[in-house]
């Protein structure tokens, strides 16, 4: 980890094809999404770097700035089958932030070793100069991959 990027890891009892499938369906993101900012998404499950699709959010869970509701697009910048993911958001702000969210998968003899990440390292320097990252903190990450397990372990 760096100062700009934050990595948590965790081992979950299922096959990193299955944990690919969640984490390339714009309603998986949804579904894991810790923060409670993710309402609803609007697309196709991602098949290649370029594709997007579209988060409806709502900031107030996180009661920092009085955006309320908004669309993003999700700009997948990584894909490498049950193994690489990763994207940046395309929104309201401009100029477009930068900012990376990702995982690593890695089968490992119990299941599969998912690391998530926020990098911010790469953020326009106008965003840089505002010095509100992260967005997300650690324990968020931490609590998206507790529910990614749940949601895909296998019993």
């Amino acid at each position: 980890m760096s100062e700009q990027r934050i990595e948590v890891t965790r081992v979950i009892a299922a096959e990193p094809a299955t944990i690919f499938d969640v984490l390339r369906d714009p309603h998986g993101h949804v579904s894991i999404d810790s923060s409670g900012m993710l309402m609803d998404a609007t697309g196709e499950p991602v098949e290649a770097v370029g594709d997007r699709f579209t988060v409806h959010m709502d900031r107030e869970s996180l009661g920092d700035r009085p955006l309320g509701r908004y669309d993003v697009d999700v700009v997948i910048t990584v894909y490498e089958p049950d193994h690489d993911i990763a994207w940046t958001i395309e929104g309201v702000a401009r100029p477009f932030i930068g900012h990376v969210y990702g995982y690593h998968l890695e089968p490992v003899e119990d299941g599969t070793r998912v690391t998530s990440y926020y990098d911010w390292s790469h953020i326009h320097p106008e965003w840089a100069e505002r010095d509100v990252f992260p967005i997300i903190p650690e324990q968020a990450l931490r609590s998206t991959l507790g529910i990614l397990a749940r949601t895909v372990q296998k019993d």
